[in-house]
């Protein structure tokens, strides 16, 4: 019993936020490499020597930062990933947290993940990390809301807020296919709330690395490793929310979620390559005009096949 609902839901999710981001780097490198980018190294050593790289580099640190800020951002975007992979379903029984709010629960990681991209950036006290800092937050909110419209739509043919039931609801049809519009705006959102590709705002080059412009060593490591480990949990969501999470024939369910995840990250790292970066003033006119009244469309479409 302690095994099945306790010990292997936490191994996989220690398994997925070690692993996870280790085959994004791969994903990205075999991404650039598609398009002609060169590659220094193999893709399979590089994410290892630049690990080996930060973790010797010295630490940087600038005039007056706010210390403790400054140093728990990172570690606190990190857990808020672990949070979010603890709340994926990789089996009817293996859940590391299986509660009846859990997609409220993550939507609150959204939210708290605002907050501690801004801190990174404010911490610093230099005015490159702090634009970065305030130009995430600035778009922010848009994001919470896209994602929170196509949760909102899982959970209605559901008629539960569990992720576990979000998954059974999908038995006979997956959301993919029930609300098409769900899974491309999702993804969206979690491109943006890592700021990767197309989104890349708030660490972009233009603010030479924007929110952490002045971070190095291994501080640096951790906050780039939160980044990627944050894609692995969207990743995982996605999985849960619109692909119909642990469901499919012959495999055994965990490996049915880790293949799916694996595809999901694929896709995400093409999309980051294949997209330039957009600028601020287009990004919110896309959210708010654009993206944000679809999201709503999908809802009212959830809702419509929800009522039939």
């Amino acid at each position: 019993m302690i095994l099945d609902q306790l010990i292997w839901p936490l191994l996989l999710v220690f398994a997925a936020l070690v692993i996870g981001p280790y085959c994004l780097v791969v994903l990205d490198g075999l991404a650039a490499r598609s398009f002609g980018l060169a590659q220094a190294q193999s893709v399979w050593i590089s994410p290892l020597s630049r690990a080996t790289w930060l973790l010797k580099q010295q630490t940087n640190m600038t005039e007056a930062p706010d210390q403790w800020g400054w140093r728990l951002a990172p570690a606190l975007y990190l857990s808020l990933a672990a949070i979010g992979l603890a709340l994926v379903p990789w089996s009817r029984d293996w859940v590391a947290t299986d509660i009846v709010t859990s997609l409220v629960l993550w939507g609150s990681v959204e939210a708290l993940a605002t907050v501690v991209i801004f801190l990174q950036g404010w911490s610093a006290n230099t005015h490159l990390t702090l634009i970065g800092a305030y130009r995430y937050v600035a778009l922010g909110l848009s994001y919470i809301l896209i994602s929170m419209f196509v949760l909102i739509g899982v959970a209605l043919p559901a008629e539960s807020l569990a992720l576990t039931q979000v998954v059974a609801s999908q038995e006979e049809l997956w959301n993919v296919l029930r609300q098409p519009l769900g899974l491309p705006l999702f993804l969206i959102v979690g491109l943006a709330i890592t700021f990767r590709g197309p989104f890349n705002l708030a660490d972009s080059t233009d603010l030479a690395g924007g929110t952490s412009a002045d971070v190095s060593g291994p501080q640096r490591l951790v906050w780039e490793f939160a980044r990627s480990a944050m894609l692995v949990a969207f990743s995982g969501i996605a999985t849960t929310a619109f692909l119909g999470g642990w469901l499919g024939p012959w495999l055994p369910g965990p490996l049915w979620v880790a293949l799916k995840m694996l595809a999901v990250l694929a896709v995400l790292a093409w999309l980051s390559r294949v997209f330039a970066r957009i600028t601020p003033e287009r990004c919110v006119s896309l959210m708010w005009v654009v993206l944000l009244p679809l999201s709503f469309i999908d809802l009212i479409w959830a809702g419509v096949e929800a009522l039939l």
